[in-house]
C-alpha cells in the first residue's frame, strides 16, 4: 500500500521519469527515477541536506540504465517504519529541489522570485 502512494506521488511530480513497474504491480517498496534538472547524485545530497535520504547511483544495474538511456537514478525506499505523511515530506522536499536546480537553468518561472527565501541550500 505504501508503495502505491510513494508511486502514485511521484508521479505527480513534474519533471520526474520513474522507472519500474506501475502502481498495483507487486512490488517492492521503493521507486526509482530520474529528474530532466538535476543529476541523481547532486538530488541526493540537496535531499540530504533537507533532512531526506534517498540513493543515488548505478544501484548495481548498469545494464537497464544503458537500455534506457539513463547514465544513473535516484532511489525512494520505504521500511516497516515509514508513513505517509514521510512520502509527503519527501515529495514536498523534492519538489523544492527540482525548483530550485530548475530556477538555476534561466527558465520563466514567475514564481521564483517570491519564493527565494523558501528553500536555502546549505552549498
Amino acid at each position: 500500500e505504501l508503495a502505491d502512494y510513494l508511486r502514485r506521488r511521484l508521479e505527480d511530480v513534474d519533471g520526474v521519469t520513474i522507472l519500474g513497474p506501475p502502481v498495483g504491480t507487486d512490488r517492492a517498496a521503493l521507486c526509482a527515477f530520474v529528474s530532466e534538472v538535476v543529476h541523481p547524485s547532486d538530488l541526493g545530497t540537496f535531499l540530504d541536506v533537507e533532512g531526506v535520504a534517498i540513493r543515488a547511483g548505478h544501484h548495481c544495474c548498469q545494464p537497464l540504465h544503458r537500455a534506457l538511456g539513463y547514465s544513473h537514478s535516484a532511489r525512494a525506499s520505504l521500511y516497516f517504519y515509514n508513513t505517509k505523511e514521510d512520502v509527503d515530506e519527501f515529495i514536498k522536499a523534492l519538489e523544492d529541489t527540482l525548483k530550485f536546480f530548475g530556477s538555476l537553468g534561466g527558465g520563466e518561472d514567475k514564481d521564483a522570485e517570491a519564493d527565494d527565501d523558501a528553500f536555502v541550500p546549505l552549498f
